[in-house]
């Protein structure tokens, strides 16, 4: 590998910095099966044990243990960096003297994982460092750089295990004159240990309201004003309502539907001959007498009680009978132009009592001489 091998190792370690930040701006939405964008960041400390199978090219023993420790945290979901220190010590062979070679390494590493925090997790390991050697012929610094693949287990919410295996190239060409670099596989195994308390888990998402109906198709009272507009929105069925929703009197005004004096007679009492007892202009009063029958049309949950009314003169015997003349004729006109005879009750005659004006002159009479509608609620 030699002088080659230190490109490959910083090549590789820059692609896996470059790998850190499109995970750091990868969307928050991870497909199944990865972690997702919530994790651990809490510092640790990660205590290590393993061994080497050393290069031959060391000329000492082809295995031996090293121990290290590291000091690091989760970045984003999928990618830790370490600081850490390791030491080993080589028995020199005794075919070249003998003796021992120790290295203490410093440097650091990142870590690219994989998969689902709850599941052993894979990884990618890349490292840079620096190895200061210690042996008979020569003390210094060289760097060096790794590459290796793993896989981590979380054990409890504050440790994780950690196994990982790779290669690790020391650019030392001063320990041996005659060698410019050593290759060293290794296997090692750590226990990783987060500091403080577990991050509080992410508050539930709460699904947004679904949204309201519009109110302006709406009419919860069936009174026919929509909600929108309805204002009193609990009324009972069959009350009659305003433009706002709120029961509302309705008044069907039949002032200006005047009687000729004694009229009618017995016998007019039917429809057609409504005209012969109605004061002149007869036209107004059968006009004011059709905008009634359109109302009940236009509500047709109203009920009217039709009475007749007299003036003063003559016996109260007489007007009683007049009065009710007077209503039956009003009620036959309804009836002849479509208003339901079962929404009306009477005729009923109310004599000369009840009246809206004086009897001492002509224009108060009239007045009096008069029918209504009275709405029954």
């Amino acid at each position: 590998m030699k002088r080659k091998g230190l490109y490959f190792l910083i090549a590789l370690a820059l692609g896996g910095v470059g790998a850190v930040h499109a995970q750091d701006t990868a969307p928050a939405d991870s497909a199944p099966g990865t972690s997702s964008s919530s994790y651990d960041d809490r510092w640790y400390i990660a205590p290590t044990i393993g061994g080497y199978y050393n290069d031959t090219d060391r000329n000492t023993n082809s295995r031996q243990l090293y121990y290290g420790l590291g000091v690091g945290r989760f970045i984003s979901p999928d990618a830790s960096i370490d600081l850490f220190v390791d030491r080993t010590k080589r028995n020199v062979d005794g075919a070249v003297g003998g003796g021992s070679w120790s290295n203490n390494s410093f440097g650091a590493a990142a870590r690219f994982y994989r998969g689902d925090w709850n599941a052993w997790r894979p990884y990618l390991l890349v490292g840079l460092m620096g190895s200061n050697h210690h042996n008979r012929g020569d003390s210094g610094w060289a760097p060096a750089a790794e590459l290796g693949v793993g896989v981590s287990k979380t054990v409890t919410d504050s440790s994780d295990v950690r196994i990982e295996t790779g290669y690790r190239y020391d650019f030392d060409d001063k320990s041996q004159p005659a060698q410019d670099g050593y290759g060293d596989w290794f296997l090692g195994f750590s226990v990783v240990s987060r500091f403080g308390a577990p991050p509080a888990p992410p508050a539930p998402v709460v699904a947004p309201p679904p949204p309201k109906p519009d109110c302006s198709t709406l009419d919860s009272d069936h009174d026919g004003v929509n909600d929108c507009d309805d204002k009193c929105p609990a009324t009972a069925a069959g009350t009659i309502v305003g433009p706002d929703g709120c029961p509302q009197k309705v008044v069907i005004d039949l002032r200006g539907v005047n009687f000729k004096f004694d009229y009618p007679k017995k016998g007019h009492v039917k429809a057609d001959e409504i005209g012969k007892a109605l004061a002149e202009p007869t036209a107004d009063s059968l006009s004011i007498l059709d905008q009634a029958v359109d109302t009940l049309q236009r509500y047709p949950q109203v009920k009217v009680m039709v009475a007749g009314y007299t003036d003063s003169k003559g016996t109260e015997q007489y007007n009683q009978a007049l009065s009710e003349r007077r209503a039956q004729i009003v009620y036959d006109y309804l009836t002849a132009h479509g208003v339901d005879a079962s929404r009306l009750e009477g005729p009923v005659g109310h004599g000369e009592s009840d009246p809206v004006d004086t009897n001492d002159t002509d224009a108060g009479r009239a007045r009096n001489r008069r029918t209504e509608l009275q709405v029954q609620q």
